[in-house]
């Protein structure tokens, strides 16, 4: 009896432990190609945005729905480290186009002749991450807030 009770404690105890995560920041924009503009052409200019923007601690990949109520759109997902990482690369770009020949700009300009954006939300994402390979016997990371709920 006194044996199932203790069981009971660690059982108990194992499944209120939080587990380990990390946030992330998200930015995701939902775009089409313009005509004449492909998929190719938008990736290069994808891959020197990322050569420009990983100084910033930014990086950007293009998903493309297989399985969505939307499957004309393409989706821009923007990473970086928190929140705070992507309030100083977006102030980067932001302030780099008041040089009208800076690479940003130069960037911004391809963009705009390649594609045409329709929404652009923005999140923090949270994904545990233990070694055991039993996430209840893991501890949130210290470094990041808990998520509410």
């Amino acid at each position: 009896m006194k044996t199932n009770s203790v069981k009971a404690v660690h059982a108990s105890v194992l499944l209120v432990l939080p587990m380990a995560a990390t946030a992330d920041h998200l930015d995701v924009i939902e775009f089409k190609l313009k005509e004449g503009c492909t998929m190719a052409k938008y990736l290069e200019i994808v891959k020197d945005f990322n050569t420009t923007a990983g100084k910033w601690g930014y990086k950007a990949e293009v998903a493309t729905p297989i399985q969505s109520n939307n499957l004309e759109s393409l989706y821009w997902l923007g990473r970086s480290k928190n929140a705070e990482t992507f309030g100083k690369a977006w102030d980067t770009w932001r302030n780099a186009h008041s040089d009208a020949n800076s690479p940003e700009s130069k960037l911004s300009a391809r963009f705009g002749a390649c594609s045409r954006n329709s929404g652009r939300p923005g999140s923090d994402t949270y994904s545990t991450k233990c070694s055991t390979g039993w996430p209840w016997r893991c501890r949130w990371r210290s470094d990041h807030p808990k998520p509410s709920r």
